[in-house]
């Protein structure tokens, strides 16, 4: 068995989260409870537990490749044709992002393809694919 990351994140609804994670996304959803929802994330296990007082994350960050990353944040990295029909998906679904998907680095050690957005409880992802994979950890 590979290794698998585990993330437990608040979200202040678990319908919106339903709509978020398993239908816009595409995420499966494994067990449940009425406090909280396991997700397959692309082979990882994230589960959203139920905190409707939880405040927004902060949204502290860092400018890389000028632009504001927001802090904290998770996601994943993907291959090139899924975040390229993944960013579709969000354009047609009228997402409104935090950084809009672009090309980041071009042309350096680590170019990759990024993009940011909210969920519905305000959890900020991150969603990039790498030019070149053997260049995720470049110096």
């Amino acid at each position: 068995m590979s290794i698998l990351f585990h993330l437990a994140f608040p979200v202040r609804d678990l319908e919106e989260a339903r709509k978020f994670y398993g239908e816009l996304l595409g995420c499966p959803e494994g067990r449940s409870s009425d406090q909280w929802i396991d997700y397959d994330f692309y082979g990882h296990q994230i589960v959203a537990h139920l905190q409707k007082d939880a405040p927004p994350s902060p949204q502290g960050g860092n400018m890389v490749d000028e632009h504001h990353v927001p802090v904290p944040h998770f996601g994943v990295i993907l291959p090139r044709d899924q975040w390229d029909e993944l960013a579709g998906r969000l354009r047609r679904a009228g997402v409104q992002f935090i950084i809009e998907p672009y090309v980041r680095f071009a042309g350096q050690a680590g170019e990759q393809a990024t993009m940011f957005l909210l969920d519905p409880s305000g959890n900020a992802l991150e969603f990039k694919s790498f030019a070149d994979p053997s260049q995720v950890f470049a110096t």
